[in-house]
């Protein structure tokens, strides 16, 4: 059995262009639930207390979808579109589930 991975964390860009980066994960994301078979979600949201910060959310089904996922040609894209943009922060982790249960 393949143990599910969620990323988790956050990214702070400089104010100007937060809002481009956002618009820019939103399709990519949109993308990456439709067409990745691995990716169970992917959510990018602004934070509504900080003007530089991204909320990020990923679910995979296992290491090699998100590892495949990194490889694809529409991160390939993503990534040459963006690439004029100021990241100033980072904190993202990785993190093997290792048992769910729904919530009531």
């Amino acid at each position: 059995m393949t143990e599910e991975i969620i990323v988790a964390g956050w990214m702070d860009y400089e104010p100007g262009d937060r809002d481009t980066m956002l618009n820019a994960l939103v399709e990519l994301g949109r993308y990456t639930r439709e067409r990745e078979p691995g990716c169970l979600d992917y959510a990018m949201t602004s934070d509504p207390t900080d003007a530089r910060r991204i909320r990020v959310y990923e679910h995979w089904t296992s290491r090699q979808a998100l590892d495949e996922h990194f490889s694809t040609a529409h991160i390939k894209d993503f990534r040459a579109a963006v690439a004029g943009l100021t990241r100033v922060g980072v904190s993202l982790q990785a993190h093997t589930v290792a048992a769910s249960r729904p919530m009531r």
